[in-house]
C-alpha cells in the first residue's frame, strides 16, 4: 500500500468514527427529545389531574336539604289544638328550596335566626309562649328558619353553623321534636365570643328534647346538614325573601307576620300581639 493509499485509508477511518459518532449523538438526541416529551405529557397530567380533582371539589353540588325543611324552614301549624310540624320532602341537590304557600285567614309568623344570637333568644323568651298558644288554637302559623350570621363571634368553632344543622337534623330525623330543641337551644345559648356547645353537647340536648331517632345523633356529630345552612344562609343575605317585601336578611331576629317586618320591641308581648292582630288577626 502506497503512502496515499494509506492517507486515503485513514481519513475514511476517521470519517466513518465521525458519522458512528453523529449517529450515536443523534440517536441520543431522539432519546432525551422523547424522554422530554413524555416527562412533559406525564407531568402536565398530573397538572390536569389536579386541576381537575379541585375544581371537581370546588363545584360539587351541595347536599340535599332536610326533609320537612324545603322552604329552608320548618313550618308548624295547629291540629286538634297540638303543634304539629307540616310535612315535606328534602331540597334535592342543586335544588332550590320551594316558598311556603301561606293562608291570608291566618297569622304567618316566619322567624329567621341565629341560634347564638342574644336578640334572638330575647324575642324567643318573651314572645314564643304566647305564639305557642296562637299556634295550638289554629289562629297562627310559625315557621323558623335558622341560620348563619354569626359565625365570626365563636372563636373559629363555626357554632352558629352547627346548631343550625343540628336543628336541621332534629327537622329530618324526627321533627316532632324540632319546636322544643328549638326552646333548649336557647335555653343553653353560649355568649358571643366563646366556643360554643361542642357537637356532643348538641346531640344530647336533641334528645333530651325527644329526638330519639338513632341517626339523629350521628347527623349531629358529622354535621351532615352544615353544606346546607351554608346555602341557606347565602339565600337569605343575597335574595329576596318569600312572602315578604324585604331584598335579603340584614341582621337577625326578623320577625315576617304576613308579609310585613315587626320591628317593635323584641320584649314587648302587648307590642307585638297588636302587631299580629294588625297584620293577621291572631291574637
Amino acid at each position: 500500500m502506497s503512502e496515499n493509499d494509506g492517507k486515503k485509508a485513514r481519513r475514511d477511518a476517521a470519517r466513518e468514527r465521525a458519522r458512528e459518532a453523529r449517529a450515536k449523538e443523534q440517536a441520543r438526541r431522539r432519546r432525551n427529545k422523547t424522554l422530554g416529551i413524555s416527562g412533559i405529557i406525564v407531568g402536565g397530567l398530573a397538572v390536569i389531574a389536579i386541576v381537575v380533582v379541585v375544581i371537581a371539589n370546588s363545584v360539587q353540588p351541595a347536599g340535599p336539604g332536610p326533609k320537612n325543611m324545603a322552604s329552608d324552614g320548618l313550618l308548624l301549624h295547629g291540629v286538634n289544638g297540638q303543634i304539629v310540624p307540616v310535612s315535606t320532602s328534602a331540597t334535592p341537590d342543586g335544588g332550590k328550596p320551594t316558598p311556603t304557600k301561606q293562608d291570608d285567614s291566618v297569622a304567618n309568623i316566619t322567624v329567621y335566626s341565629d341560634y347564638m344570637c342574644p336578640y334572638c333568644n330575647q324575642f324567643e323568651t318573651s314572645q314564643m309562649s304566647q305564639i305557642q298558644q296562637w299556634v295550638q288554637a289554629g289562629s297562627a302559623t310559625l315557621e323558623l328558619h335558622p341560620f348563619n350570621l354569626l359565625d365570626r363571634v365563636s372563636l373559629g368553632s363555626k357554632y352558629s353553623t352547627r346548631s343550625a344543622a343540628a336543628a336541621a337534623c332534629v327537622a329530618n330525623y324526627d321533627p316532632d321534636a324540632f319546636l322544643a330543641y328549638n326552646t333548649a337551644l336557647y335555653e343553653n345559648q353560649p355568649s358571643e365570643s366563646t366556643r360554643g356547645l361542642t357537637n356532643d353537647k348538641l346531640a344530647s340536648l336533641a334528645k333530651t328534647a325527644g329526638a330519639t331517632n338513632a341517626k339523629v345523633t350521628s347527623c349531629i356529630t358529622d354535621q351532615h346538614f352544615a353544606g346546607w345552612v351554608g346555602d341557606a344562609t347565602n339565600r337569605v343575605l343575597n335574595e329576596k325573601i318569600p312572602n315578604s317585601s324585604l331584598d335579603k336578611v340584614t341582621g337577625t331576629p326578623v320577625v315576617i307576620v304576613n308579609g310585613s317586618q315587626y320591628n317593635g320591641s323584641l320584649t314587648d308581648t302587648d307590642a307585638f300581639a297588636a302587631f299580629v292582630e294588625q297584620h293577621g288577626g291572631a291574637a
